[in-house]
Parts: C-alpha cells; sequence; structure tokens
C-alpha cells in the first residue's frame, strides 16, 4: 500500500507539471530574497548602491527523486540618484525551473526598472512610493521521449521502457519548445520610522499581463487553433520591522498570490538579533517561522490524496501545505538564507514531511550614502 501511494503521488506530480505548469509561477518560500521576482517596484529599494542575488530551491525530491523540482534565480539591481531625494532603479534577472521526468523547463530573462519617490521626510521618518515595470523573454521546453505510458508497467511496479507507448497523432501539431514574451508591472509604499530603526511596507503587483499563449499542441484534430493562456498573476505582500529592546527586532511579513484558478498565502515572522552595528560592521542573525495556506479541489467521494487540483468548477478549500523554518545571517554587505519546507498536506504520506529545501545569497556594494535613512531590511 505504501509503495502504491508512492507511485500514485510522483504520477499526480508529474500531471500537474504537465497540466498547469505551463500555466503557473515558479515561488520561493524565501519570496523576500528574490525582489524582482517578487515585484519589480521593488528595483533598487535597498540601502547601499548595487546589490546581487542569487537563489537555489529543490522540491520533492524525497519522492521524484532524479526528477525533483529545481529551481534557480539569479539578479542584479542598482539605485541611480535623481533630484534631491528621490531614485531609479534599474536591473535584470534570470530563473530556470526544470520539473519532472519531461524534464519540463521554464528560463526566463526580464529587465526591470522602477521610480521610488519620497513622499514624506523628517530626521526620523521617510516615506516613499515606487512604481516599477518589467519585461522580458521566456522559454518553455519538455522532452516528450521520456514520457512512461500505462502500458509500459507491468502492474505490479515493474517498467518496460521498451513497451508499447502512446503514438502522437500529427506531430506537426505538436510545439513542445517555444518562446514567449512577458510584461509585468508594480506598486510599492514603504517608511521608515525612528531613524530608520522600524519600518514597514506594502506592495501590489501584476505579472504576465500579455497572457501569452502556453499550448503545447498548436491545432487540435479539426485544425483549430489551440489558445491556453499564461494566467495574470496578482501579488499582494507586506511586512515590517519592529524594533524592540537590546537590538533584538521582529519582522512579520506575508505574501498572497493569485493566479487563475489557485492561490497562495505564505505568513509568518522572524525575530532579528543584532549581533554587532557599528560604522564599520553590522552583523545580523535571524530566526523565523512561516506557514504556507493553498487551495485544494474536493471531488466528491474520492480519497484526499488524490484529490485532483486541476479539476475546474469543483469544490475548493484552503489547506496548510507547509510550514517554513528559515535562518538567515548577514554580514556586512553579505547576506546567506536557509530555509526548509515541512511538508503537512496529504502528500507527505508519501514525502514524510521532506517538501523543499532553499538557499539564497545576497551581496550589496556600498558606494557613498549620504541621504540618510532610506530602505527597509528585508
Amino acid at each position: 500500500m505504501r509503495m502504491l501511494r508512492n507511485i500514485c503521488a510522483a504520477l499526480l506530480l508529474t500531471l500537474g507539471s504537465l497540466q498547469i505548469g505551463f500555466s503557473q509561477d515558479i515561488h520561493f518560500s524565501q519570496f523576500y530574497a528574490a525582489p524582482l521576482d517578487l515585484n519589480p517596484a521593488l528595483t533598487g529599494v535597498f540601502n547601499c548602491t548595487q546589490r546581487f542575488t542569487a537563489n537555489y530551491r529543490n522540491q520533492l525530491s524525497s519522492v521524484l527523486r532524479s526528477n525533483a523540482y529545481n529551481t534557480y534565480a539569479a539578479s542584479y539591481d542598482q539605485k541611480i540618484a535623481v533630484g534631491r531625494a528621490d531614485y531609479f532603479g534599474v536591473g535584470g534577472i534570470l530563473t530556470s525551473d526544470v520539473a519532472g521526468s519531461l524534464d519540463f523547463g521554464t528560463i526566463s530573462g526580464r529587465l526591470s526598472g522602477a521610480y521610488s519617490k519620497q513622499l514624506y521626510y523628517s530626521r526620523s521618518v521617510s516615506h516613499y512610493l515606487s512604481v516599477g515595470v518589467s519585461g522580458g523573454v521566456s522559454q518553455r521546453s519538455l522532452d516528450w521521449t521520456a514520457a512512461r505510458w500505462g502500458l509500459q508497467h507491468d502492474g505490479n511496479g515493474g517498467f518496460d521502457p521498451a513497451g508499447p507507448a502512446e503514438n502522437i497523432d500529427n506531430p506537426d501539431r505538436l510545439d513542445a519548445d517555444f518562446l514567449f514574451g512577458d510584461f509585468n508591472a508594480g506598486l510599492l509604499y514603504f517608511g521608515l520610522f525612528n531613524g530608520g530603526e522600524s519600518s514597514a511596507y506594502l506592495g501590489v503587483a501584476a505579472s504576465h499581463l500579455n497572457r501569452a499563449n502556453q499550448a503545447v499542441y498548436i491545432t487540435d484534430q479539426d485544425g483549430n487553433e489551440v489558445f491556453n493562456p499564461l494566467y495574470t498573476k496578482y501579488t499582494v505582500h507586506g511586512g515590517a520591522e519592529l524594533a524592540m529592546n537590546n537590538g533584538i527586532s521582529l519582522v512579520p511579513g506575508f505574501v498572497y498570490y493569485n493566479q487563475g484558478p489557485s492561490i497562495e498565502l505564505n505568513v509568518g515572522t522572524a525575530v532579528r538579533f543584532s549581533l554587532s552595528n557599528t560604522k564599520f560592521q553590522e552583523q545580523l542573525l535571524q530566526f523565523g517561522l512561516w506557514a504556507r495556506i493553498a487551495d485544494r479541489v474536493l471531488l466528491e467521494g474520492a480519497d484526499p490524496m488524490m484529490s485532483n487540483p486541476l479539476v475546474s468548477g469543483e469544490e475548493t478549500q484552503p489547506w496548510l501545505d507547509a510550514l517554513i523554518l528559515y535562518t538567515k545571517f548577514d554580514f556586512n554587505e553579505f547576506g546567506l538564507g536557509f530555509s526548509y519546507d515541512i511538508g503537512t498536506s496529504d502528500l507527505t504520506q508519501a514525502s514524510n514531511g521532506n517538501n523543499a529545501f532553499e538557499f539564497s545569497l545576497t551581496y550589496k556594494i556600498c558606494g557613498t550614502e549620504t541621504r540618510g535613512v532610506y530602505c527597509p531590511k528585508f
């Protein structure tokens, strides 16, 4: 029975990558560590003048083994002073995602720009509004030759790759490797208080405004063009840093995604400790716990583990998908983060609760900054 559940879970995940992968996005548990992916309005919103970030996520390796989901991201952005108090941010981000036995992959490259306008300033308080846009090109691909078909399984756990496979009717209708444009926009408010010791921010973003076609089949069997749009993703995110005593701060935050039939909410907080904060050295250590809540489809009379989230028009309900343990260490211009997702869904019966882990790296180059407080510490 346990082996059957493992096989079913793997099949479900593979089908999921084929059916919704072409219309859903990558995501990071450390969403705040991939700012240009989260919201283009975050471009250039940081202390110092230049910023490099790198992210890696490995998901469901305990179930899919070598076919686990692997996601990479790397970005660069810089801040350019405008006038007496405003800033312009420019940058770019590259992302890569490979999932499943068919090597379903997405490679994206986007350029982004943002303008941060100072709304109010005093010695201890400042408020800014940032608006940003980004655009670029993405490539989708998958390897049909690696597909496994029902007749190749003997029903007892055995698999014969030389067994009979499905024939793809009229392969000229198939386009498993294609390019498409991608355009996004966002808005961000942030404010600093108590001379920059405390801060708060709230942002909204809309991704894939052009709703590019993601159809694998160019035409259907009757010769009609197939159109499967990439759903526009709407993001709302926010957070704060609340300074306490003795160099301790609370860092609560959340992000909410709505993309087509799917929703996701990450909410939690971290405790940040200042180990050393002088003019020449800054050391920060933080620990946090986040909860990821998602929606799932309930099929009447079905096993909840095998509920198919791809069926439209069925009843949905929110569920606790994972708990996220998080830690980060900042040393001067460097920041290193690690997070681990503990699965709490029905899939834990196959994965033993092992869901995903992530690494993030941030490096900032600091030039001369004479304008006082500016950005919150994300």
